[in-house]
């Protein structure tokens, strides 16, 4: 039992008390302060205090979050309170009002179930006055009373309050508990065990917060300044008006405004645009500047103005000039460049653009974006471009309107902006890598900016006012034309940019990319000599690809490294050796002696072959393929399209003993598969004729596959390919795999046409193929092969399948495997008497020299 005494009452403090946790709060000594009790085992601790003589523990939670706290998360240190008033509440809560005596700590739990009952040890009770702890007083005592006048959830009367306290320990928690601090710094002050360190806490923890509310104030007078000298100058504003509207004067009140005034009028815009302006502008003059709507009006009349309206750049069309343009810029692309000179044609003529937009689709890399750019430069219009890769969202195009936040025009305004003049030359990147979701469709905004009966009066969201497009020259770009929606394609005129055949990237790199690059690296145009041997080696093995990106990476590889040993040499310069001595390593050079008056080191000219390149680029990353027999049963050679320049691709079938399934593998695409089923259907309808023996349908599966399974293969030009492989695993007779063959074929046996022959083609002549079967749908393509496509090349039209076998296929049945050769060159140098490149009922193959 431990005797208190408080206000001249003596109170009786027993040993084991109930216990109340406590959430988001810390009760001090002295004071005083208001509890809701709803938790059933807290409910329980009060009744039990008021049972006895009205005294209960109070012990903050460790974690707030807890709705049921165990004996492990209350603070060991608390305070012992007395219960001064209780009241219950219609909803079962009691309200009690308690008032704390002294610190204590829990000794020890009790065994209690329906609420947390402790024996406590009671704490430093009154303390005596002592002139360190006078001090100490006087010194917390002042800083308390600037931190309440700083403080402006402090009333001043808890300063009054504070007067008549002259006990140590009672001014320490009386301070305490009015400090507006988290709850873990106000139980570390319950928990200090001396009052003594308690005011010096408290003293430190009160600097640091008057520091905080002086810079708080500090940022509060600053803004109060500001406000009150706007509204200081709005109200002289408003009294200046007040006096000109009463002598009968309306001059701009800000001369600001006047100037914008000035600039709408002069701006060139339609009656309706102006009209809108000036009404904005009228707006703005009634509205105080601190208003966030006047921000909003004032950005968007800057937009209004900032718009070319009738700026117009003029058209210098010359179809000379702009030939000469396009073919500095561009090498090949014959078809492109005539179309877009015949779009110029026409517009010099009219004076006007009408007629479709012109939409260039080919794969990255072969200068589309480039063309874009060569046409404004022959036009002398300004060229202005929008990447529309993953745009997704309509108001990108239309703009956002003005009721939200940040709400700013869409791509075809800002660019108009930049453009500066009403008729640019507006390339529209990528169109077909944008996509939809919730906030709508891109694509469906870009019908009315591309049609040209619509975007005379283009509506942005933001301007909410018409503006004419219909002298912009509309430019669009796209890699896969399938995935350019079918609304769009129709207001467009699509050109095809086919990839880069080898002669084209051979020349491209010869007289653009390597002079371009040498003066890049700052190398003289003597400095590297590339063999066109070694050009081609790199084209064929270092990249596939059908622009030349990747292509002019490898060389600026070489240009880097050449720099690097150049640099070298000119910083530690070596003897120069005679012609016969050995040339380093790294490169082929020769060393040329500048003249003995002028002190320069040895200039190196280096010179780039097939031996050496490996030396500059590594490890070739795709290899050529030789072919390793000759002939082969089961194997044919059939080509492919693909965006790098095409390929050649193989065909090989095996039959094994089964149920007559057909197994397919080689990452094949449905059109391809129902290739292979055409091709079955054909062979077991004309077995008979072949010298197909037996029923394989019944007892033998068929394994078809084209190697090189990771890539996906697809499309039915590899029809009489795999016809001509399953007739010859069938039949037992072998194939002339030095024959490359590409066509799609019917359950007829007909052959019907392909697409991409320039590319196939090449492809055989990179892998030594010289003879080539073609439908005769594409005889009509000939006449438009490239010169150096047609050189050395023996190209055969075919309509139906049996041409194709009485080509390329042995007249018995193999007996032993045919000879291997070395290479595709070596095949070519022998041709087997027995089977000539036609039959002689055939009309005589297509030979282009």
């Amino acid at each position: 039992m431990h005797k208190l005494l408080r206000d001249g009452v003596e109170i009786d403090i027993n040993s084991r008390l109930p216990v109340l946790p406590l959430k988001e709060v810390v009760v001090f000594p002295y004071m005083t302060f208001p509890l809701l009790v709803g938790r059933e085992p807290s409910l329980h601790a009060v009744q039990e205090a008021m049972r006895l003589n009205r005294i209960i523990f109070l012990a903050a939670q460790k974690d707030v979050t807890k709705d049921e706290p165990g004996k492990d998360d209350l603070h060991r240190v608390g305070v012992v309170a007395r219960i001064l008033q209780m009241l219950k509440l219609p909803n079962g809560v009691v309200k009690v009002l308690v008032e704390g005596l002294v610190r204590a700590r829990i000794n020890r739990f009790l065994p209690i179930t329906d609420h947390y009952e402790a024996r406590v040890d009671i704490l430093g009770a009154d303390t005596p006055v002592t002139p360190e702890r006078q001090a100490l007083m006087r010194r917390t005592v002042a800083l308390f009373k600037d931190y309440v006048h700083l403080n402006r959830n402090l009333p001043n009367e808890v300063l009054f309050a504070m007067e008549n306290i002259e006990q140590p320990q009672h001014l320490a928690d009386f301070v305490a508990a009015h400090i507006q601090r988290e709850l873990k710094t106000k139980q570390h002050i319950l928990e200090i065990e001396t009052v003594e360190a308690q005011f010096l806490f408290i003293a430190e923890l009160l600097e640091s917060e008057i520091e905080i509310l002086e810079i708080e104030r500090n940022l509060d007078d600053k803004v109060r300044g500001r406000i009150q000298r706007t509204q200081r100058n709005y109200w002289l504003q408003e009294q200046m008006r007040a006096i000109q509207e009463e002598l009968g004067d309306e001059p701009e009140v800000d001369n600001e405004l006047g100037k914008l005034r000035e600039t709408i009028k002069q701006a060139g815009m339609p009656a309706e645009a102006e009209a809108k302006a000036l009404e904005e502008l009228d707006k703005l003059r009634h509205i105080p500047p601190i208003s966030p709507e006047a921000t909003v009006i004032r950005n968007y009349l800057d937009w209004l103005v900032a718009v070319p309206w009738k700026n117009h750049s003029a058209d210098t069309i010359d179809l000379t000039q702009a030939q000469r343009l396009l073919d500095e810029d561009h090498y090949g692309l014959e078809k492109p460049k005539a179309r877009i000179l015949e779009h110029l044609a026409v517009l010099k003529l009219v004076n006007q653009i009408k007629g479709p937009i012109l939409c260039l689709v080919g794969p990255p890399g072969v200068g589309k974006t480039s063309l874009g750019k060569s046409i404004a430069a022959a036009m002398g219009r300004n060229f202005v471009r929008v990447s529309l890769g993953g745009v997704r969202d309509e108001a990108e195009i239309r703009g956002h309107r003005r009721t939200y936040i940040g709400a700013m025009p869409g791509k075809i305004i800002q660019s108009m902006k930049r453009a500066k003049t009403v008729n640019p030359v507006f390339l529209l990147d990528e169109i077909d890598k944008m996509s939809m979701d919730f906030r709508g469709d891109p694509s469906a905004a870009l019908l009315e900016v591309l049609d040209p009966e619509q975007n005379k009066a283009f509506n942005d969201h933001y301007l909410d006012v018409d503006y004419d497009l219909s002298q912009v020259l509309f430019i669009t770009t796209a890699n896969v034309r399938a995935q350019i929606p079918e609304p769009l394609q129709d207001r467009m005129e699509i050109i095809n940019l086919p990839g880069y055949l080898e002669h084209e990237k051979l020349a491209i790199a010869q007289n653009f990319l390597i002079p371009k690059l040498l003066k890049a690296h700052g190398l003289e145009t003597s400095s590297i000599v590339f063999e066109p041997k070694a050009i081609l080696k790199m084209i064929r093995e270092y990249t596939r690809e059908a622009g030349v990106r990747n292509l002019e990476r490898e060389l600026s590889t070489i240009c880097r490294k050449v720099t690097k040993t150049l640099v070298a040499a000119l910083e530690s310069p070596a003897p120069v050796e005679s012609p016969a001595a050995k040339t380093p390593d790294l490169f082929d050079a020769v060393a040329v002696s500048a003249p003995p008056a002028i002190a320069k080191p040895p200039l190196l000219t280096v010179k780039i072959s097939v031996g050496n390149l490996g030396r500059y680029l590594g490890v070739p990353q795709f290899p050529q393929r030789l072919l390793a027999d000759k002939w082969a049963v089961g194997s044919a050679t059939g080509m492919a399209w693909t965006s790098y320049g095409g390929d050649i691709l193989e065909i090989q079938v095996s039959l094994m003993p089964g149920k007559g399934d057909l197994v397919l593998t080689g990452k094949l695409g449905e059109v391809m598969k129902e290739s292979a089923k055409a091709a079955l259907t054909y062979a077991r309808t004309n077995a008979a004729r072949f010298g197909i023996t037996g029923q394989f349908w019944k007892d033998t599966d068929i394994h078809i596959h084209v190697p090189e399974g990771g890539i996906p293969k697809d499309g039915p030009s590899a029809g009489i390919t795999m016809a001509t492989a399953l007739i010859s695993a069938l039949s037992g007779r072998q194939v002339r795999r030095d024959v490359a063959m590409t066509g799609e074929i019917t359950l007829r046996g007909s052959v019907l046409g392909i697409g991409g022959l320039n590319e196939k083609i090449l492809a055989a002549q990179r892998f030594g193929i010289r003879a080539v079967i073609i439908p005769t749908e594409n005889a009509k393509d000939l006449k438009e092969l490239p010169a150096p496509l047609r050189k050395g090349m023996h190209l055969t039209p075919v309509k139906h399948i049996d041409e194709v076998l009485a080509l390329v296929l042995a007249d018995k049945v193999a007996t032993e495997p045919a000879p291997s050769v070395e290479s595709p060159e070596s095949a070519l140098k022998t041709k087997p008497a027995a089977l000539p490149l036609r039959p002689p009922a055939m009309e005589p193959p297509a030979v282009i020299n």
